[in-house]
C-alpha cells in the first residue's frame, strides 16, 4: 500500500507517521505545502491513501486537487469542529480529529482496507466540503469567558479581548484595558472556538483579533510584527510560514 502524509507541521507529520507505522503500514512520502504537493503529484505515481491536513502553510490543501486530478482515498487529519466533520462523514470521506487518537486511526485505516477502492467523484466531494468550510453551518463561536478570581467569577466578553497568548505552559487572555487573565483553555482549543473571521493564530504563541491590530511592520526573515494597543510584554510576530495566509485573512 502506497501512503503519503500531507501536513505542514513537521513534528505532527512525524508523529502521525509513527502511529501509522505502528499499524504495520509504511509511509512512503511526507509533504508539507500546497506547492510541494502539486510538484510531487506531477512527477510521481499517485498513492493509494493520503492523510491530508486542511490548512497548510501556503493555503488550503483543496488547492492541490484544483490542479491535479487525484483519485486516491483520503483520510482528513483536521482540527475543524464537529459540523465540518459531519459533512466529511456524509461525503464518505474518513477523518481524524487532532490530536489523533490511535484507536480512531486504526478504525479509519481498517475502513479504507475494507473498502479497498478509489474514491469516486472526489473533486465533487472536495468542492462541497470547501464550500461548507468557507460558510460553516449552524456554528456558534465563543462570545464570553468566565474567569475565576479568588472566590469570585468575572465575565469577559469577546469584544474586550486584545489577544490570547501562551507563556510558561499557561494560556492567557489579555484585554484592551491591559489586564491579563489565566484561562483553562489551550491555544489549540481557542483556535477552534473563536470566529475565524475575527481571530487569527499568527504563531504558536499568539491569537489576535482583527480589531486589535493597531499597526503592522516588516520584521526580520520575511516575518511581520503586529503592534497591539496595550500588550507590551513581548514582540507579537507573525510566523514566516503564516505570513501569506495572514495577509489573505486581513483581506
Amino acid at each position: 500500500m502506497n501512503i503519503i502524509i500531507i501536513e505542514d507541521e513537521k513534528p505532527a507529520a512525524r508523529l502521525l507517521q509513527r502511529k501509522v507505522e505502528k499499524l504495520g503500514l509504511q509511509v512512503n512520502q511526507m509533504l508539507h505545502s500546497v506547492e510541494e504537493s502539486i510538484n510531487w503529484f506531477n512527477n510521481n505515481q499517485h498513492p493509494d491513501l493520503i492523510f491530508l491536513d486542511i490548512q497548510l502553510s501556503d493555503g488550503l490543501s483543496f488547492e492541490i486537487f484544483e490542479h491535479i486530478d487525484i483519485k486516491s482515498a483520503v483520510i482528513f487529519t483536521t482540527a475543524y469542529d464537529e459540523y465540518a466533520l459531519r459533512a466529511f462523514k456524509l461525503n464518505s470521506i474518513d477523518y481524524l480529529l487532532k490530536p489523533i487518537d490511535e484507536e480512531d486511526l486504526e478504525t479509519a485505516v481498517n475502513k479504507f482496507k475494507a473498502r479497498n477502492v478509489s474514491v469516486p467523484n472526489l473533486s465533487l466531494d472536495f468542492e462541497m466540503i470547501k464550500k461548507m468550510l468557507i460558510n460553516p453551518i449552524d456554528r456558534e463561536y465563543k462570545k464570553r469567558f468566565t474567569i475565576k478570581m479568588g472566590q469570585q467569577l468575572k465575565m469577559i466578553t469577546i469584544d474586550e479581548v486584545e489577544c490570547f497568548y501562551s507563556e510558561n505552559k499557561g494560556t492567557y487572555l489579555h484585554t484592551f484595558e491591559g489586564r491579563d487573565y489565566l484561562l483553562d483553555n489551550t491555544l489549540e482549543q481557542l483556535e477552534n472556538e473563536l470566529d475565524p473571521k475575527d481571530f487569527y493564530r499568527i504563531s504558536r504563541k499568539f491569537i489576535i483579533p482583527l480589531k486589535g491590530i493597531k499597526e503592522i511592520q516588516m520584521h526580520s526573515n520575511s516575518r511581520l510584527k503586529v503592534i497591539l494597543p496595550t500588550y507590551k510584554d513581548d514582540e507579537v510576530i507573525v510566523a514566516r510560514e503564516k505570513v501569506g495566509d495572514f495577509k489573505t485573512w486581513l483581506g
